[in-house]
């Protein structure tokens, strides 16, 4: 295990109303919930919050509210990234202003064609670093940017507020092994995240901690710590345990899952997606909850 971060940091989903806007009591309701469920620190407005369907002055609207509303209570994480650096310095201002621990950016990205270089990857992340907040790097699928370790880190060692790294590529471990190996003190945090679905190889390979979803995080700290203090069965009878659901949240259900459980709980209203985003079949969505339910986190009676 590598540096000083570690645990369960769960992203924040962003509930709606039926209609399609904010639901803030619902938000408020959210964040207590995961608090509840033990995280070690929520991140927000991030892919799995349902950022790409937010508009600014929403983006503004949530992250007052969620760092007012965390208050403390656990680590604060804001996602900020842009394709444009002086918007993504910006956002990291503001988050730090607003009180929050750590800004968490994907490497500068538009659609399939246009990606940030090397060079301009290290020089967004080193620029954002001068607004003096630590900053993970999150190196996901969604941006498309090949990310080689060497160059992580490089920048790990150069940036002096690059403190975390968020790795959910394919083959994760592998480059996770290479970070933790590699990075020194001067990482002090390796995540992995896809819903934990290949959390005991990121463990083995270094990870301190994971970025899941707000599904079962209270069922997935216990593998963390198990392997933390060196006791690699309870790791692995725990994660044999739940791996049936984050099987079905990665492969079937993705960013949905938690609203949909939530709601189906009572945490929330509703479990409505903006469009173009769907609904969960209903098939999908009853495997789901029949999974969680076997499993009886805090999530299932929370909303009673």
């Amino acid at each position: 295990m590598t540096g000083a971060y570690g645990g369960v940091w769960p992203v924040a989903p962003t509930p709606f109303q039926p209609n399609g806007d904010l639901d803030l009591p619902g938000m408020r309701r959210v964040l207590d919930c995961m608090i509840d469920q033990g995280v070690d620190g929520i991140c927000i407005l991030a892919n799995f919050s349902e950022q790409f369907l937010l508009s600014d002055a929403e983006r503004e609207t949530l992250a007052e509210l969620c760092l007012a509303h965390i208050a403390g209570r656990v680590t604060a994480i804001i996602a900020v990234s842009h394709f444009a650096t002086d918007i993504a310095v910006a956002r990291a201002r503001r988050a730090q202003s607003l009180g929050a621990d750590i800004v968490m950016m994907m490497p500068p990205y538009h659609g399939a064609q246009l990606k940030g270089n090397a060079a301009q990857i290290f020089a967004q992340y080193a620029r954002v670093g001068e607004v003096g907040i630590p900053i993970m790097l999150q190196d996901a699928p969604l941006s498309g940017v090949e990310l080689p370790a060497s160059l992580l880190v490089d920048m790990a060692r150069k940036i002096e507020m690059l403190k975390l790294f968020k790795i959910e590529c394919p083959g994760a471990a592998g480059k996770l092994r290479e970070l933790s190996g590699e990075g020194g003190g001067a990482i002090e945090g390796l995540f992995d995240g896809e819903e934990a679905i290949t959390l005991l190889a990121d463990l083995d390979a270094g990870a301190s901690g994971s970025m899941t979803s707000a599904l079962i995080p209270d069922q997935i700290k216990p593998v963390i710590a198990a392997h933390a203090r060196g006791d690699r069965a309870a790791a692995v009878e725990g994660y044999a345990r739940i791996l049936p659901v984050l099987n079905h949240e990665n492969r079937q259900c993705g960013f949905r899952a938690a609203k949909a459980a939530m709601a189906e709980c009572g945490v929330i209203r509703s479990d409505f997606s903006r469009h173009p985003v769907e609904p969960l079949h209903p098939q999908i969505r009853a495997h789901l909850m029949a999974l969680i339910r076997g499993l009886n986190p805090v999530l299932v009676n929370w909303g009673k």
